[in-house]
C-alpha cells in the first residue's frame, strides 16, 4: 500500500524552473516568528516541534528570531557569542547603534541558535518608524495597540537586522526568510520595500479576521466569499493588523499556510492563494513496545483518579473504574473552539445515561485559562482532606500489619476483633466524620474574576450540569494551564492527556488543530470536525477515520443542533465501549502517529525562483526548506484502509520527492 508525498502546489507561477540542487552551505535560514522562545501559542509548539530537524538539516546555517523577553531567558536560553562572523558584526553595529539584540541557544531539543532582539529598548523609535510605515505602505497604527506598536518595533528591527546581515557578508548571500504569523510579517514587507538580497516566505496559521468574524457567531464559510474585508476588519477595530497581515501576504515570495480549508479563507480575506499547503508535524517518540505507551495512561490515569477522589470527596457515589475522563483544551474562545456545543452535548449524554441506567460516569474536564484571583477553597480543602484520610489509613495499615505479623510470628491465628484498638477506631471515625459535605463538589477549581459573564459557567447554569449526584456526567473547569506544581492538579500536558480516555474539539474555527494531533500521538482518541485542518486532513488520508479512533464531526454541512446530536452519538457509543475495545482502539491511535510525525512531514527541496533586481540583475539561487515548511502528504492510489485490512506494521509509506 504504497503512500508517497510531493509538494502541494496550487500556484508558483512566475518562479524559473529548477534544473540543479544548491550547496545548503551557501544558504542562511531565518526563522522569525514573536513566539521564538516566548510562548504565546500554538506557534511556540510548531517552531519549538520541528527545531531539532531543521538544526540538524541547516547546521551552523540555521538561526531563530524572536522577542526578548527577559524571564524567558533566564530558563529557556543559554546567551553566547555569534558563531557566524557576519551575523556577529551585523549584532555588534546594531547594539551599537541603540539596540539590544542577544544572540544564544534555545534548551530545547535540537539547541537552535537563536537571535533575540530588545523591542521596548528601542521604542523611542516608534514613531518615527510608523511615519516609515505610512509613507511607504499607508498603513496607521494607533497609539494604545500595544500588540501591534510591537508588531512595528519588531518588524523594523527584524529588517534592520537581515539588511545589515546583509551587508556584511563578503560573498553577494543567499538568505532565506520566514515569517509567522502577522506579529513577524512587517519585516517582511520592509525587507520587500527596500530590495534586499532576500527570499522571503510568510506562513499564516490562522488569519486574524476569520477568527474575529467566526467568534462573532457569524455564517463564516458559507459567506466567505461576500465579506466586504475591509469593513468588517474596520468594524471589529482592527483594520491596521488586518493592513500588516495582508501586506505581508501579498508581498511574500511564497504564501503557505498549514491547512486546506485556511487556505481558501486566506485566499478571501487576504485576497491570495497560498503557493503551498504545509501542514504541522510533532516530534513523535516511538515505543519499543506497543504496551509501554498503555502503561503510561494507566499511570497518569491513576494520578487524575486522585484528583478526582478530593475533589469529590462526600459524593463520590460512582465507581472510578467505570470513570470516563474526557477534555477539551486551548485558548478560551467559546464558540471557536465549539465548548458550546461540547456542553450542550454533555447535557444530553447525560440523560441518555440516565435513562438507560448505565454505570459509566463521564468527567469531563475544560482545560481553558481564564480570569482568576486563587483557587477555589473548596477545591483546595477537597485535596486536603484526601491527603488526611490517605495518611489515615496509611497509619492504621502499618498498626494492623504489625500487629498480623507478630500472631503470625508466635504461630497464632489472628484475633481479627483484637487487630484494630480504640484509638485506630476513633481516628478512623475522625477521617469518615471529615468527608461529610453540606454543598456540592464545585464545578470551577479557582475563583473567577467574572463569575457571572463567564461564557462556561453560564452555560452550565442554564444546561443544570451541577455535579449532583444523580448526574452520570460531572464538569470540572480548570481554568488555567496545568502545571506539574499545582497544589491542584500536579500534571503537566501531556501527563494529562495520556491519562484521559478521549479528547473533545468540536471546533468552529480550528486553521489546524493541534490538541487532537498530540491525542493521536500519545493513542489517544479524540473527536474533531470537518472545519478544522487537523480534520480535514485525516479525512483526506484515512478510509474510515473512526475506525481509528479519530472522529470527525461535521459542523460544515450541518446546523448547530444536528452537529450537536452528532456529537452526543459519538460520546455515547465511547461510553459503551469495553475496556478492551478502548485499548485497542489506543493502539490503532497511536500507529498513526508517523502521519504527524516532522521527520515524514518535512523533507528538502531546492528550488530557483526569486529574481533580484537592480543587483547584477541575477537570479538567486535559494533552499526552499521544507523542514521550515512541510509537505503535503500526496495519495498515489488510495489512503489507510481500515484497521481489519492493514497488516501490524505502520512503515507503510515509500517517498517520492
Amino acid at each position: 500500500m504504497p503512500l508517497a508525498r510531493s509538494l502541494s502546489i496550487t500556484s508558483l507561477s512566475g518562479l524559473e524552473e529548477w534544473d540543479e540542487e544548491f550547496d545548503l552551505e551557501d544558504a542562511v535560514l531565518f526563522e522569525i516568528a514573536w513566539e521564538v522562545a516566548n510562548k504565546v501559542g500554538g506557534i511556540y509548539t510548531v517552531i519549538q516541534t520541528k527545531a531539532r530537524l531543521t538544526a540538524e538539516e541547516w547546521g551552523e546555517n540555521y538561526f531563530l528570531v524572536g522577542p526578548y523577553v527577559e524571564s524567558n531567558v533566564r530558563t529557556q536560553v543559554e546567551l553566547i557569542e555569534p558563531t557566524n562572523p557576519a551575523l556577529k558584526r551585523a549584532i555588534d553595529k546594531m547594539n551599537s547603534s541603540g539596540c539590544k539584540v542577544y544572540f544564544g541557544r534555545w534548551l530545547i531539543e535540537g539547541s537552535p541558535y537563536v537571535v533575540l532582539i530588545d523591542v521596548a529598548f528601542t521604542a523611542w523609535n516608534l514613531d518615527k518608524w510608523k511615519k516609515e510605515l505610512w509613507d511607504n505602505f499607508s498603513i496607521g497604527v494607533p497609539w494604545f495597540d500595544r500588540e501591534a506598536n510591537d508588531a512595528v518595533l519588531f518588524g523594523f528591527l527584524t529588517a534592520w537586522l537581515l539588511g545589515e546581515y546583509a551587508a556584511q557578508c563578503e560573498e553577494p548571500p543567499h538568505i532565506l526568510a520566514h515569517f509567522h504569523e502577522w506579529l513577524a510579517g512587517l519585516g517582511l514587507a520592509l525587507c520587500r520595500q527596500r530590495q534586499l538580497p532576500v527570499a522571503t516566505i510568510f506562513t499564516t496559521h490562522a488569519t486574524l479576521l476569520g477568527r474575529y468574524l467566526c467568534a462573532g457567531s457569524v455564517d463564516f464559510y458559507n459567506n466567505l466569499a461576500d465579506f466586504n474585508v475591509d469593513k468588517e476588519a474596520g468594524d471589529r477595530q482592527i483594520y491596521h493588523r488586518y493592513c500588516l497581515e495582508r501586506t505581508a501576504a501579498r508581498c511574500a515570495h511564497v504564501f503557505t499556510t498549514v491547512s486546506q480549508i485556511t487556505a481558501v479563507e486566506a485566499e478571501h480575506l487576504l485576497k491570495r492563494k497560498p503557493d503551498i499547503i504545509t501542514p504541522n508535524g510533532l516530534n513523535v517518540k516511538k515505543f519499543s513496545a506497543m504496551h509501554e505507551f498503555q502503561n503510561l495512561h494507566a499511570q497518569s490515569k491513576n494520578r487524575i483518579q486522585e484528583f478526582i477522589r478530593g475533589h469529590f470527596y462526600g459524593h463520590l457515589d460512582f465507581n472510578l473504574d467505570k470513570c470516563l475522563f474526557l477534555f477539551i483544551a486551548g485558548r478560551y474562545e467559546f464558540s471557536n473552539k465549539g465548548a458550546d456545543i461540547f456542553l450542550e452535548a454533555l447535557a444530553r449524554l447525560n440523560y441518555l445515561l440516565r435513562v438507560n441506567h448505565s454505570d459509566v460516569t463521564v468527567v469531563a474536564f475544560f482545560i481553558m485559562p481564564a480570569r482568576t484571583n486563587n483557587f477555589n477553597v473548596e477545591t483546595l480543602k477537597g485535596q486536603a482532606v484526601r491527603k488526611q484520610l490517605w495518611d489515615t489509613a496509611q497509619t492504621v495499615k502499618e498498626r494492623f500489619g504489625k500487629k498480623l505479623y507478630e500472631s503470625l510470628l508466635v504461630g497464632q491465628l489472628p484475633d481479627v476483633s483484637k487487630m484494630l484498638d480504640k484509638d485506630d477506631f476513633t481516628m478512623m471515625k475522625r477521617a469518615i466524620f471529615a468527608t461529610q459535605r453540606q454543598c456540592q463538589p464545585p464545578i470551577c477549581t479557582h475563583n473567577m474574576l467574572e463569575d457571572s459573564n463567564d461564557p462556561i459557567l453560564t452555560c452550565i447554569r442554564r444546561i443544570g450540569l451541577f455535579n449532583s449526584s444523580a448526574d452520570r456526567v460531572k464538569v470540572i473547569f480548570h481554568p488555567e494551564f496545568l502545571s506539574s506544581t499545582s497544589p491542584l492538579l500536579p500534571m503537566d500536558y501531556e501527563e494529562f492527556v495520556r491519562g484521559c480516555h478521549l479528547g473533545v474539539f468540536p471546533s468552529y474555527y480550528e486553521p489546524w488543530g493541534y490538541t487532537p494531533a498530540e491525542c493521536t500521538v500519545m493513542g489517544i482518541p479524540s473527536i474533531s470536525t470537518n472545519l478544522s485542518g487537523f480534520g480535514c486532513f485525516m479525512e483526506e488520508h484515512i478510509a474510515d477515520p473512526s475506525a481509528y479512533g479519530i472522529y470527525i464531526l461535521d459542523r460544515r454541512y450541518r446546523g448547530v443542533d444536528e452537529s450537536c446530536n452528532q456529537l452526543t452519538s459519538y460520546l455515547f457509543q465511547f461510553c459503551q465501549q469495553s475496556r478492551r475495545a478502548r485499548i485497542i482502539q489506543r493502539n490503532r491511535t497511536e500507529r498513526l502517529s508517523d502521519l504527524l510525525d516532522w521527520r515524514y512531514l518535512g523533507r528538502v527541496r531546492t528550488f530557483t525562483f526569486i529574481k533580484r533586481r537592480n543587483v547584477n540583475r541575477s537570479t538567486i539561487t535559494i533552499i526552499l526548506s521544507l523542514f521550515s515548511l512541510s509537505i503535503t502528504y500526496q495519495l498515489v492510489t488510495w489512503p489507510w484502509l481500515k484497521p481489519s485490512r492493514i497488516p501490524t506494521s505502520t512503515n507503510l509509506m515509500t517517498l517520492r520527492l
